[in-house]
């Protein structure tokens, strides 16, 4: 009898569906909209494993209901959704995909240094509504980005690809990471106050954990730059929105850039986040493109697979074991 593995989405690029189902009988969650947390653990029920994505809740509830899973593969870096305590409680492994998407989110993190440095969102959408009657010579004023000095907080693989890119800008670069306390790459290693106080760019590369929730808040703001440009392409719960809104329309803070927001995904037209002209925000498209997409849910799929063949998963969650006890 072939495995059962759940899929919390259709939708999903490249070939690693097919690699699974070519092995197990696939029981894929068929609407577009994503499946609520009681929706999700019937599709579970029953098998012995499953692939989601990083905003599907994976807690007590969901292994209690999947009572014969073994693995839960989540096409997703970041596992803030996760209750690691219930899943290594349980026996189950939950896997993650590191190292396909560093160079992608960079990519990204780059785009909105520039669009918010630069004002260009407020400048298409100035177009867009039919505002480009004359060129002024004032009109769209940006500050430059050759010669600022980027400060990295979080310097793992996403934050040493954004150095990359920033240095052949010819940006100056900086970082504050614990885990890395000395110069490294071409970037000076500084401490958190002094990275604030002195970078012109700040750019978040750390998880969503209780020490880095509100992480950027209203004194840590103030401690910035007025011609400082806040980027944020991790999690949105290290920013503190109403403080953020705040700075930029005070003047405080000169323009951000937000890839991630608290409670996603938001659609409301008039939410008023999306109306600041010095902020640019993004659907949480850093990963986004054709490749690195489909290299996610192929090694989610892969880690399906290894474990349902009694071998040790490729890429575990940090801290949680890598085969079954």
């Amino acid at each position: 009898m072939s495995p059962r593995v759940a899929v919390s989405r259709r939708d999903l690029p490249g070939p690693g569906l097919r690699l699974l189902a070519d092995r197990c009988d696939l029981e894929v969650w068929e609407d577009d909209a994503p499946p609520a947390p009681a929706q999700l653990a019937d599709l579970v029920s029953d098998c012995d494993a499953a692939l989601v994505l990083g905003t599907d809740k994976v807690d007590a509830a969901l292994l209690d209901a999947g009572s014969r899973l073994r693995v839960v593969a989540l096409a997703s870096m970041g596992y803030d959704a996760v209750d690691v305590a219930a899943v290594t409680g349980r026996g189950v492994l939950v896997t993650h995909t590191p190292n396909v998407l560093a160079e992608t989110t960079a990519d990204l993190a780059l785009a909105l240094i520039l669009m918010a440095r630069r004002r260009l969102g407020a400048a298409v959408d100035s177009m867009r509504g039919g505002g480009w009657s004359t060129f002024r010579m004032n009109g769209f004023l940006g500050l430059d980005v050759h010669g600022a000095t980027l400060g990295l907080v979080g310097y793992g693989q996403i934050g040493q690809a954004l150095g990359r890119r920033a240095a052949g800008l010819g940006m100056r670069v900086q970082h504050h990471d614990p885990s890395k306390p000395d110069d490294h790459g071409g970037s000076r290693a500084v401490d958190f106050d002094g990275l604030l106080r002195t970078s012109d760019v700040i750019s978040l590369h750390v998880p969503l954990t209780p020490r880095t929730r509100g992480l950027i808040g209203p004194a840590e703001l103030a401690r910035m730059k007025p011609t400082a440009t806040l980027v944020n392409t991790s999690r949105g719960g290290i920013v503190d929105e109403g403080a953020l809104r705040a700075a930029l329309r005070t003047g405080a803070l000169h323009s951000a850039g937000l890839d991630v927001v608290v409670d996603e995904p938001r659609a409301d037209p008039a939410d008023p986040l999306f109306h600041e002209p010095h902020l640019v925000v993004l659907p949480h498209v850093g990963s986004a493109t054709e490749a690195t997409r489909a290299a996610m849910v192929d090694l989610a799929a892969r880690n399906i697979l290894a474990v349902l063949d009694g071998q040790a998963a490729l890429t575990p969650l940090p801290g949680t074991p890598a085969r079954r006890g």
